[in-house]
């Protein structure tokens, strides 16, 4: 096992010391993967693209009903390492006839297909976000927390499962682990 003491926590670099120091501890007494598992005992079952569109327009429907369209979502295998990212909204304009048309996509690393309903929620509602709110500022944050109250929560606990992963080589949920 490492030595989380030397090791920075690259994806709670934000967060207080006191949170951080937490955090070490309970790396090193391996005890991270099981405070996750008893948090949120079950994940989802939303693996297919086709899914992962349907819930992604119902959470939009439900939160944002005046927000653009979106034309396409997906999971995405390169996305976590190849931008270093979890989600990616983007958005394409172009000219059809006199009308300016935008097309938005939205790709979700696919990391997220074995998850807790709770992590995928918050990386949805973070992308859909991004239909109103560009940059990350406080509307931003005040829109994901409209569209999910406990969005600051399950954003910290999906960098404790990141952690975990990059620290300790282990998925949580993948019960081989053990």
């Amino acid at each position: 096992m490492s030595d989380t003491k030397t090791n920075t926590l690259k994806y709670l670099t934000a967060y207080p010391e006191h949170l951080q120091a937490q955090v070490r501890q309970l790396l090193d007494s391996g005890k991270l993967a099981q405070h996750l598992r008893h948090k949120y005992p079950e994940i989802h079952d939303i693996r297919t693209d086709k899914a992962l569109y349907l819930y992604v327009q119902n959470l939009k429907n439900d939160t944002l009903k005046n927000g653009d369209q979106i034309s396409k979502v997906l999971y995405d295998n390169k996305l976590h390492v190849i931008k270093n990212a979890l989600g990616t909204h983007t958005y394409v304009s172009r000219v059809q006839g006199g009308k300016l048309k935008t097309k938005n996509e939205i790709r979700i690393a696919s990391l997220f297909k074995y998850v807790p309903e709770a992590f995928l929620k918050m990386i949805t509602v973070h992308e859909l976000a991004h239909l109103k709110e560009k940059e990350h500022n406080k509307a931003f944050y005040q829109l994901c927390t409209y569209m999910e109250p406990e969005y600051h929560q399950y954003e910290l606990d999906c960098r404790l499962y990141l952690t975990q992963i990059e620290m300790l080589g282990t998925d949580v949920w993948n019960q081989s682990n053990e």
